[in-house]
């Protein structure tokens, strides 16, 4: 590293935790950010602060004034252009340092796996179950850990995934096919700062997974209820039956 990038990353370097070795993981390390709507913005703003070296972001959607509210990668400027183009330049503005991919268009099948095989660490910010589960299975195929978030009304949850691993669930343990809810904040409504608490939660886990530091939500959901502004850590493990990481 050069003085620039020890000036930059300075305040994390001194934490014994992560010292230059960690940083250094960092700035060797890819991650795949799906959705760039209210979770994925504060996931991207933190994991290119970090400096994590590199981003793929996936969305197919474009910016739209109701989204403001709470999708803080973007500003008034960007209504209309594709949210993975307006969160591009935010990030590059922020740390020129890291390198940043795009793909404005929803991935599935063959495409959906070669975009997880590349990264070291997927992130999930979409807003629907077929697309989790999508994310999931492909996760499971591919041996990359996953950091999934939601975040509805006043309600908020976050949970590590390692698909593959000996014991480890994976989301569909969790979930069925129809999943509990298939609410979206579009339908229901979402207030601003919840998506900033929970984003945030999923860049410090997906870090900690970076560099193989502390204990992560793996087997772990963590739930959050902002209108008591209570906590609760639900522990659950692998189903055998799970039609993804089940016994075959």
């Amino acid at each position: 590293m050069d003085d620039a990038t020890l000036l930059r990353y300075s305040r994390q370097i001194l934490l014994p935790e992560i010292d230059i070795s960690g940083q250094q993981r960092l700035l060797d390390s890819s991650a795949a950010i799906f959705g760039l709507g209210g979770l994925g913005s504060p996931v991207a703003l933190y994991l290119a602060a970090a400096g994590v070296g590199r981003l793929v972001l996936i969305d197919f959607d474009h910016v739209e004034l109701s989204n403001l509210q709470r999708q803080i990668i973007h500003m008034t400027g960007d209504l209309g252009r594709p949210k993975v183009d307006s969160a591009r330049d935010k990030l590059r503005t922020l740390n020129e340092g890291v390198v940043v991919e795009t793909i404005a268009k929803a991935l599935e099948g063959a495409e959906l796996d070669a975009t997880v095989a590349k990264v070291d660490v997927v992130v999930d910010g979409t807003d629907n179950f077929p697309t989790r589960f999508a994310l999931n299975s492909a996760c499971y195929r591919q041996r990359k850990p996953l950091i999934s978030g939601a975040a509805i009304r006043f309600e908020g949850q976050v949970s590590v995934y390692y698909p593959g691993q000996a014991e480890s669930p994976c989301y569909r343990c969790l979930y069925d096919d129809g999943g509990s809810t298939n609410e979206t904040c579009t339908q229901t409504g979402v207030v601003a700062p919840l998506l900033g608490i929970i984003g945030s939660i999923q860049a410090l886990e997906t870090l900690k997974v970076l560099m193989n530091v502390g204990q992560v939500l793996n087997g772990r959901l963590l739930l959050l209820d902002a209108l008591s502004m209570e906590w609760h850590n639900m522990r659950f493990q692998r189903d055998p039956a799970c039609p993804v990481c089940g016994n075959r």
